[in-house]
């Protein structure tokens, strides 16, 4: 199956994300500096349970995801052309605000460093969808997303099934739920190409770390909250779980 060069320049940024979703290892946990050893090591104890560097990661990883999937759900509110788009848009803002309000009560119970800022890399991808026009911005949004969600969803199980705290365990059920609403939304539109989601980019990119990777926060500066704008209110959008 051949692809325009659109779709190509797509799919390269989108077979890139495997580097992306692999390369958040934050350095620094409470004064602890990282080491790069095996993910199931356990690199602090809490109230909560033990506190593995997946754990840890995937802390970082939904606040990261956050940081541009928001903006770009932002985008297909104010841009999308059709309905179900704006919709979709709604689901990913309100999703992801709940989200990074879990994300952001973990890592303070957890003392774990949070980005932010997205990665370059990630920046890109909003970039990408937003230097688009019309029914395209709604193509490359939703080829983007559709396959991002596809991708993180699995990493969501696994770290369900292996964690023993039981905060991660909370946020990791909070993921599930809202990921699979943001992939039942996007579908909704009518523009999922659920062939190209099928295909996998067997030699992504090479891209230096620096690509990859949140750049840490200032010394003392405040963690950025994303919000939701006014018309989604409270009740637009809620999960069965709920963290304690």
């Amino acid at each position: 199956m051949r692809f325009s060069r659109a779709k190509a320049g797509t799919l390269f940024l989108i077979g890139s994300l495997a580097l992306t979703l692999g390369a958040l290892m934050y350095p620094t946990i409470g004064g602890i500096q990282y080491t790069a050893t095996t993910q199931d090591r356990i690199i602090a104890n809490t109230g909560y349970g033990p506190m593995t560097e997946a754990d840890r990661d995937f802390v970082v990883k939904v606040r990261a995801a956050g940081l541009w999937e928001h903006p770009l759900g932002q985008l297909a509110m104010q841009r999308g052309t059709t309905k179900k788009m704006k919709e979709a848009g709604e689901h990913l803002v309100a999703g992801h605000t709940l989200l990074d309000d879990s994300c952001r009560k973990v890592a303070s119970a957890l003392n774990i460093t949070l980005p932010n800022e997205a990665s370059p890399q990630q920046q890109q991808f909003v970039a990408t969808v937003e230097s688009k026009q019309g029914t395209e911005f709604d193509s490359t949004a939703v080829d983007i997303m559709r396959v991002t969600h596809g991708q993180i969803y699995p990493a969501i199980a696994k770290i369900r099934a292996s964690t023993e705290n039981s905060l991660v365990r909370q946020l990791a059920n909070q993921a599930n739920e809202v990921v699979l609403d943001h992939m039942t939304s996007l579908e909704n539109t009518g523009m999922v190409n659920h062939e190209q989601n099928r295909q996998q980019v067997t030699a992504p990119p090479n891209l230096p770390d620096d690509q990859l990777t949140p750049p840490p926060p200032p010394p003392g500066s405040p963690i950025r909250k994303l919000t939701k704008p006014q018309g989604l209110g409270d009740d637009f959008y809620r999960t069965s779980v709920v963290l304690q």
